[in-house]
């Protein structure tokens, strides 16, 4: 799923989507647009250090780690291995079944069959009343999280209450954390998804998280792990671009510009993922002082951007005085 992509139906997220869509930039906080923010110039002059990944953060999103990056919402596949089980204790059941007071409403028109089948198969474990309502929270935290990120948090987390040990539940509420700017709970939840299922994903949400954390050192350590050598393709670069966004924060532009070097730095690809690779590494190059070579690369991004999803056009004007 890509961060983009609504969720009406199917699962809330995609496995590997970054739940932000931004390329060099942080994650979005609530309310925030899609586009890639000028990471360098919002973070030196606030002192702010948030993550770099998407919409600030339309994983993430920068957007998808599979590409899966970071949550975008929809999309195919499933969030990861089947979970292990839930609370089934006897007494315990009715009330887990039952709506709770500091649950979030369910609308009647959100039914289980909303989500994709494979992630209702990850709920088989639950008794039957509240594997539904599980889905439907699920449903819901997939439809708001770009519109309504701390409403989708609601769900999720309500979700997480009732079925905590079902791996695609805490990938859920960990990426609605993130999308919601809620950096610790993103980093707890994940954590323990992938405890739960194994597998390298979602590093560059978490590396993300870490940069929303303050603490941008270990977004590095983490793109220096033996699960990130794992990753390939979109999810090696979503994990690349945040790297690349740490080392901004500390000031190593020449150290960003080299992390984002790479076979994909190809102009003559487009597309989402070139677009917000093209548009972090010119972002890297700026900063370092190499504006003419930034100029170059923000023309490739707006060029790979077919859905206007990057601010590249507003940033060549602005390096070449003209008027988009």
């Amino acid at each position: 799923m890509t961060v983009s992509e609504s969720n009406d139906g199917g699962r809330p997220f995609r496995r590997g989507d970054s739940p932000n869509g931004r390329g060099s930039d942080r994650p979005r906080r609530d309310g925030e647009a899609g586009r890639p923010r000028r990471a360098a110039d919002d973070r030196r002059s606030s002192g702010e250090r948030r993550p770099t990944g998407d919409r600030d953060r339309r994983p993430g999103e920068y957007r998808g780690s599979e590409n899966r990056g970071a949550p975008r919402r929809g999309g195919e596949g499933r969030f990861g291995p089947r979970g292990q089980g839930d609370d089934r204790r006897g007494g315990d059941r009715a009330q887990r079944q039952d709506a709770r007071p500091d649950e979030p409403d369910l609308p009647d028109d959100v039914q289980p069959s909303d989500l994709e089948g494979a992630v209702r198969r990850d709920l088989l474990s639950l008794d039957k009343r509240n594997a539904e309502t599980v889905a439907r929270h699920l449903v819901m935290a997939g439809r708001l999280i770009e519109d309504d990120p701390r409403l989708a948090l609601a769900h999720a987390r309500a979700a997480r209450q009732r079925a905590g040990r079902i791996a695609v539940v805490r990938e859920t509420a960990g990426i609605t954390a993130y999308h919601a700017g809620e950096w610790a709970e993103a980093l707890s939840e994940l954590r323990a998804a992938r405890r739960m299922a194994g597998g390298p994903g979602l590093l560059a949400v978490m590396a993300d998280a870490e940069r929303g954390l303050g603490r941008p050192e270990r977004a590095i350590e983490l793109g220096r792990s033996d699960e990130a050598a794992k990753l390939t393709g979109d999810e090696a670069t979503e994990l690349r671009i945040v790297v690349a966004g740490a080392r901004m924060d500390l000031g190593q532009f020449d150290q960003a510009v080299v992390t984002l070097q790479t076979p994909e730095l190809d102009p003559a690809r487009t597309g989402s993922g070139a677009a917000r690779l093209f548009y972090a590494y010119a972002d890297a190059l700026v900063a370092a002082g190499r504006v003419e070579d930034g100029l170059e690369w923000f023309l490739n991004s707006a060029a790979a951007d077919l859905d206007g999803e990057t601010d590249a056009e507003e940033r060549v004007a602005e390096l070449t005085g003209e008027q988009p």
